[in-house]
Formats: C-alpha cells, sequence, structure tokens
C-alpha cells in the first residue's frame, strides 16, 4: 500500500491491476473556484472522481473560522463511501496545482482513520508528460464499506494556540509565501501578518523544479534546519487557510518526520479575530 506519494507509472500499474483502488482529481483554482471541475470534464485520469475543494474538502464557513474550515467528518466520509471507499482501499489524489490540494485531501483521508492514501507525485502534469492516458468518461458509480475511524492526525485549534502562545509548548510553522508571512502583502486575507513566533517554510521548498517532491533525505535535512532543536511532536502546522500546511505535513511524513499538528483555521482564521496578536516583520 502507498501512504505518501505514488508515481504515474505506479499507478498506471495499479489501475491495471487492482481491484480495489480509489483515484481522486482535486483540481482547483481559488481564483476561478470552478475551473477544477471543469477541467475534469474535458480530461481526467481514468476512473477519477472529483472533489471540489469548497465543496467536498471543506466545510461551511462562518466568517470566523477561516476560508476553508475542515469539512463534516461523517458527511466526508460517507461521501467517499458513495463512490466507492472500503476500508482496504488504496486511494490515489491528484491535482496540477503543485500537490497542495491533494495533500488536503490527503490529510482528510487520514484523518477519518483511512492510511491507504498517497498523491501522485507532480500531479497530471507528470501523469500527461508520461504517455498516460486521459478521458473525458466519468467512472460508473460504486458503493463502499468504508467505516469511519478515529483520526490519524494531530489538530490545534487557535484557543489552544491563544493559551500557549509564550510558553513554548507549539512551535507554529507557516507555509506561506515568505513576503505574506513577514506581512509585506497580503493579497487574500484582510490582515499581513504571522502569528507571533512562528517560523516559516514555504510549501514550494518541498518541490522540485518540475514540481515533484524532493527525495526523502533532502526534505529531512531541510525540516531538520528548519525545526532546529524543536521535537516534531511540539510542530504545528499553518498556512493561509489549511491547505498548504497539509503540503508541509505529507513533506514531513515523507521525511520520516511524522507527528506534527494542523492548525486548521489557520492564518484566516487567527486573523478574524482582532484580540489575537499579530506579528510583523515591516511597517
Amino acid at each position: 500500500m502507498y501512504t505518501t506519494l505514488i508515481t504515474p507509472s505506479e499507478l498506471n500499474a495499479l489501475i491495471h491491476a487492482s481491484k480495489d483502488l480509489l483515484i481522486l482529481d482535486t483540481r482547483h483554482d481559488l481564483m476561478n473556484t470552478e475551473a477544477g471541475a471543469t477541467a475534469y470534464a474535458n480530461a481526467h485520469i481514468p476512473n477519477a472522481h472529483f472533489m471540489h475543494m469548497d465543496t467536498d474538502l471543506s466545510g461551511e464557513k462562518t466568517g470566523t473560522n477561516g476560508r476553508h474550515p475542515l469539512p463534516d467528518i461523517a458527511a466526508f466520509a460517507d461521501k467517499l463511501r458513495t463512490i466507492g471507499l472500503n476500508n482496504d482501499t488504496q486511494v490515489v489524489v491528484y491535482d496540477e496545482n503543485n500537490g497542495m490540494m491533494a495533500a488536503r485531501a490527503w490529510w482528510l483521508l487520514r484523518h477519518i482513520g483511512h492510511a491507504h492514501v498517497a498523491v501522485l507525485n507532480g500531479g497530471l502534469n507528470a501523469w500527461r508528460a508520461a504517455n498516460l492516458p486521459v478521458t473525458d468518461a466519468l467512472p460508473s458509480p460504486q458503493i463502499g464499506d468504508f467505516t469511519a475511524k478515529p483520526s490519524l492526525n494531530r489538530t490545534v485549534t487557535a484557543d489552544e494556540l491563544m493559551a500557549h502562545l509564550d510558553d513554548g509548548m507549539f512551535q507554529v510553522i507557516d507555509a506561506r509565501a515568505p513576503e505574506r508571512f513577514s506581512g509585506a502583502v497580503e493579497p487574500i486575507d484582510p490582515v499581513g501578518g504571522h502569528i507571533p513566533h512562528a517560523r516559516n517554510h514555504c510549501f514550494v521548498r518541498n518541490l522540485n523544479a518540475d514540481l515533484t517532491f524532493k527525495d526523502a533525505e533532502t526534505l529531512r535535512a531541510e525540516w531538520l534546519a528548519t525545526l532546529a532543536d524543536t521535537p516534531i511532536e511540539q510542530v504545528v502546522n499553518q498556512c493561509g487557510s489549511g491547505v498548504t500546511a497539509c503540503h508541509n505535513i505529507l513533506a514531513q511524513h515523507i521525511a520520516g518526520l511524522e507527528g506534527a499538528a494542523l492548525y486548521a483555521g489557520s492564518w484566516s482564521e487567527w486573523c478574524s479575530d482582532a484580540m489575537r496578536p499579530v506579528e510583523k516583520f515591516v511597517d
């Protein structure tokens, strides 16, 4: 079973050999939220099902819980069951967005207790570069027997971060671009800056030039440099809305550094409350 990454050739072999395989297309554009569904309708990996970031991989927004709050776990598990998820299914997720949407789906599958889930390394671009087929045909509907299990992930809330903001219990790692982390620019959220004492490790640092993940040894060295002496169990990953933070968690797993938490609300939730402190490196 694959639990972090899978290559196009490995996935192609599974398509031809496996009787229990579920492929999820999670393509999404933050500026055009229907672009992923349109792209899926035009061409996708054979037998792939589409999962929308806003309606399948996120829950209801309240205005204070972030731009991509976690979905209701029971509803998410039920959705996957209706498209064929069984307890032993190998799930493969892909996108065209540097792996960040796929990593969110990877994390969510683990959140409902399903360990057999992997991200297609390099996404649909790598699949096409390998001259593997795409189709516009929709997969046949199936009903699975999946039963949700305890989460394989850890989460931390805004209240928990606030309660331990200055005591060193948590080390927040921010996955956003350096200019957003510093507060120099903020193109999406109403407030710029970062959570006090956070460190920046932009998610794109996990990738090679061809948008595949770096090898485990390289990732481990780079992550250990960011973490310094901080145990991985004290790490809380966040980003703008809880999506690219999952990319960092996936990279940590590839590097053999498992046990970090996700602050799902991330910066978009944190900055919605003026009582929460903000740190900037610019005026």
